[in-house]
């Protein structure tokens, strides 16, 4: 699939689990969505939801989709799928796909996506999605992953951690602006030293995501995506 990420988390599975699967939980931590809400559904069905992202204040672009998901494997694994499609016409997605991998090892839990979609508007939504809205989106669902680790490994809430980031944002522009007092070669070691730095350990970082899938890593869908009808 086009995009992928994988966090190493430190955490019990069944906490993990519940904090990606729930949706009250799930919104709290995932900077790509303001609502995840499930709809009702018959027994033995995939689950359908509806979600929502906030553009700007009183602006909400949304979405449906279905999902499902499998706790129990032999290897100790579970699995997540979905499909998603958004008919809003400020969506910059018309439709997509995508999973989520639990694979317990050594060291935690190796919390991996792959997902891809098709965006909307034609040419012209090709080729802004290539040049801004994927590195954007791959980057959001990094930075996500990174928030959700810091909640279960050090109870850092999704709520803290982007107040920690704001700051943390803050804090090196100011110090960008008060080097460029002192002459544009101090101003370009201020830059760079923000850009290169790592954040505090408190603070989400993408980059401590990977972006691609290690050798060992298989990235073919799960079968149960393909079991999933397009919302």
């Amino acid at each position: 699939m086009g995009l992928y990420i994988e966090a190493l988390i430190q955490a019990d599975m069944d906490e993990l689990w519940e904090r990606t699967q729930a949706p009250a939980l799930h919104r709290r931590w995932d900077l790509r969505f303001t609502h995840i809400d499930y709809l009702a559904r018959a027994e033995g069905e995939p689950q359908r939801f509806r979600y929502a992202v906030r553009l700007l204040p009183g602006l909400l672009v949304t979405g449906t989709g279905t999902s499902a998901g499998k706790k129990q494997r032999p290897d100790g694994t579970r699995t997540s799928a979905l499909r998603f499609a958004s008919r809003h016409p400020l969506s910059f997605i018309a439709e997509g796909r995508g999973y989520w991998r639990y694979v317990p090892d050594g060291e935690g839990i190796r919390f991996l996506t792959g997902y891809d979609y098709e965006p909307s508007w034609g040419l012209p939504g090709r080729i802004v999605d290539r040049v801004v809205l994927r590195p954007l989106t791959g980057w959001a669902t990094a930075w996500s992953f990174d928030r959700l680790r810091l909640w279960c490994e050090r109870g850092v809430t999704p709520e803290r951690s982007l107040r920690h980031g704001l700051l943390e944002v803050a804090a090196r522009i100011v110090a960008v602006g008060l080097a460029a007092l002192a002459g544009p070669f101090a101003a370009a070691l201020a830059v760079t030293a923000a850009a290169l730095l790592p954040p505090l350990p408190g603070t989400p970082s993408a980059r401590r995501c990977l972006r691609r899938p290690p050798a060992r890593t298989a990235v073919a869908p799960p079968a149960v995506l393909d079991s999933l009808e397009q919302p």
